[in-house]
């Protein structure tokens, strides 16, 4: 049994990559990922830069 609650904590590196696949190819199948605007926060990263170039 314990030697079980060890291989639960370790990392499963084939997880890992499908994950890292999934993210290289923008699947991320995170809520995050998919409730974010990426327009959106392209015209905020702009309005961002402007400023910055403005106040410098």
């Amino acid at each position: 049994m314990a030697n079980q609650q060890n291989q639960q904590n370790k990392t499963n590196p084939q997880h890992v990559q499908k994950q890292n696949q999934k993210a290289a190819q923008g699947q991320y199948g995170t809520e995050f990922a998919a409730e974010t605007d990426a327009q959106h926060v392209r015209q905020q990263n702009q309005q961002a830069e402007q400023n910055k170039q403005q106040n410098s």
